[in-house]
């Protein structure tokens, strides 16, 4: 199956938000890889980070994307923002980098009403400076698997929707 378009980047960069406002504009179905994960092991994204680290966590990612091949097509998949590592990422598939820099996705997530909950559900974000290195070490895994790039940098989910229903002719 395939036909998907699963959206990567950095935490916090609006992969929900613009999957959400996707889903709205092309009747496609939403999934989300961290909702998934956490539904199939009981357990918060943070919790299996403290509990059983970092590497289990990337099998768990790992066979979600492989159930996922098999059994999802024409849907919307928001991804954690490590998900891009996952093999054979895309195939059949349309993959959207959602681009911004690490300064304003920060800004904004410090800024939303319930900043301190979004910033604690995301355990790689605790430590800024290990932030700005792991921002910086995935941004060239982003592009190398993506087929498209969109900078999101002040645009709204319905906007960026939009502009990936053109790019992408959906």
């Amino acid at each position: 199956m395939a036909d998907n378009v699963i959206l990567i980047g950095f935490m916090g960069v609006g992969k929900g938000r613009t999957a959400r406002a996707l889903a709205a504009k092309t009747g496609y179905f939403t999934l989300d890889t961290d909702d998934l994960i956490e539904t199939m092991v009981n357990m918060k994204i943070r919790k299996i980070f403290e509990n059983r680290g970092e590497k289990h966590f990337r099998k768990l990612e790992q066979h979600t994307a492989n159930w996922m091949r098999k059994n999802v097509s024409n849907t919307i998949i928001s991804t954690g923002g490590g998900f891009f590592k996952v093999k054979k990422l895309g195939e059949g598939d349309k993959v959207v980098y959602l681009h911004c820099p690490l300064k304003k996705i920060m800004k904004e997530i410090e800024e939303a009403p319930n900043a301190a909950k979004k910033i604690r559900k995301r355990p790689l974000l605790q430590d800024m400076e290990k932030a700005r290195i792991l921002y910086s070490e995935r941004l060239p895994g982003y592009r190398k698997v993506a087929d498209i790039e969109v900078n999101v940098d002040g645009l709204t989910g319905e906007e960026v929707a939009d502009i990936i229903i053109r790019k992408l002719k959906l």
